[in-house]
């Protein structure tokens, strides 16, 4: 009897780890680490309206920001009407709350987009949601307000095109944004860096973004990053010609990397909306456009521009849209029309470049159980399996735009279009 029932407890002990190992949070844009990796395995890479989808939920209002989920909720960003709401959805597929965050929707180049761009964050407790004409809450996870501010009110107008659509970065209870657009209060602005505290909304600190940038330059739709490994750590913003780190402390500049809009052929309708990506030893710059990729070190001090011994290679084509991502010694670059490079982490050297799905590319990749999922503007999920060789898995079509990267949590794919918020899982 003792032997049967430690042999019972065994099998429990390992069934519940493997459960703990599975059930990973996706609790900001690009997933627990802010890179679009996903540790979780036994996805589906095949879908259909009739096959591996566990619920569709028919949402009151479009949006394109990515979902992020922790434990038996889902917070996702929406425009209902002219409201810029923030919905809470159980992963059984049923609405829990939504509340009303601002109202003044903006409409982005026809089908782009609107002001729901950014997505939002959670610690678990809280949720946090930022809208693209600068509306900032927080809410407890069960929808009690805790506190909500309008940024432009606090720091002045935005002045950029298509709204601030940049995901603040929360980290340790403070949440850090970049304020990078063409104009404050009034005057041309150089963007500022700010620090607010996570459970009250106050200021922590605030600092001058100095840029050179010029025209469209001057305004960026990238999200920062943070920079975590090793004993080092920062935060990293994009845009306005610039990559910069800055000190989490008071928010000084550590160092900047610039000549991303190569001054000696400079495109004044340049506009970053790619995000850098933090890994380990190394930080993958992407630009715009006709821009290169610069992949440099994290510990450099000052003006690296042209400091060799910092940049370790770069890539003479970048993706406009999706940001980079990383697995086992490979990166890996979606372009916005659908082609994928394959290139190798320490060097450089490109393994292929293939076409997956020729159509707008908005949302960034994902990793997950050994494959790639890459999202088309036209509903198309491509799956690719990873490695030096290009394998296309397969091709899943939604048959409804998204703009938005997916999000994987607890065995489940869970794709937000413009219309529903699907749940894929075999």
């Amino acid at each position: 009897m003792n032997f049967r029932y430690a042999l019972v407890l065994t099998l429990c002990v390992i069934f519940m780890g493997s459960s703990f190992v599975q059930a990973e949070n996706w609790p900001n844009w690009r997933g627990p680490k802010n890179d679009g990796m996903s540790s979780e395995t036994g996805l589906p890479t095949t879908w259909s309206a009739d096959k591996n989808v566990a619920w569709k939920l028919k949402l009151p209002g479009s949006g394109g920001a990515t979902p992020v989920v922790w434990g038996d909720r889902i917070f996702l960003t929406a425009v209902v009407g002219d409201e810029l709401t923030l919905i809470c959805v159980g992963t059984d597929g049923k609405t829990q709350w939504s509340k009303v965050v601002s109202t003044g929707n903006k409409d982005v180049r026809g089908d782009e987009g609107n002001s729901a761009a950014n997505s939002p964050s959670t610690d678990g407790k809280h949720v946090w949601a930022m809208f693209a004409n600068g509306a900032l809450a927080c809410f407890t996870v069960n929808g009690q307000e805790a506190w909500s501010l309008d940024l432009t009110e606090r720091y002045g107008e935005f002045k950029i095109a298509f709204g601030l659509t940049s995901t603040p970065v929360l980290d340790d209870g403070r949440l850090y944004l970049q304020l990078i657009h063409g104009e404050q209060n009034g005057e041309p602005s150089e963007g500022l860096v700010v620090c607010l505290d996570a459970a009250t909304g106050k200021q922590v600190w605030m600092q001058q973004r100095h840029t050179d940038g010029t025209h469209e330059n001057k305004s960026s739709y990238a999200s920062p990053m943070m920079y975590d490994h090793g004993g080092l750590k920062f935060f990293v913003t994009h845009g306005a010609d610039y990559t910069i780190a800055h000190n989490l402390l008071d928010g000084r500049e550590i160092w900047r990397c610039g000549d991303l809009n190569v001054k000696a052929n400079y495109d004044k309708t340049l506009r970053f909306v790619a995000s850098p990506l933090c890994t380990d030893d190394m930080i993958v710059i992407p630009t715009a456009k006709r821009g290169p990729v610069r992949v440099i070190r994290p510990d450099g001090k000052g003006d690296i521009t042209f400091n060799k011994d910092v940049h370790l290679w770069s890539h003479e084509k970048t993706p406009d849209v999706p940001s980079p991502l990383i697995h086992d010694g490979l990166v890996y670059l979606c372009m916005q029309d659908g082609n994928l490079f394959c290139l190798d982490q320490k060097t450089g050297e490109e393994y292929y470049f293939e076409r997956t799905h020729r159509q707008r590319h908005r949302a960034s990749p994902v990793y997950a159980d050994g494959h790639l999922y890459l999202t088309a503007r036209d509903g198309i999920v491509s799956v690719v399996k990873t490695g030096k060789m290009f394998e296309l898995v397969a091709q899943n079509e939604l048959g409804e735009a998204i703009a938005a990267s997916p999000a994987i949590s607890n065995g489940t794919i869970y794709l937000r279009t413009f219309d529903s918020l699907w749940a894929i899982r075999k």
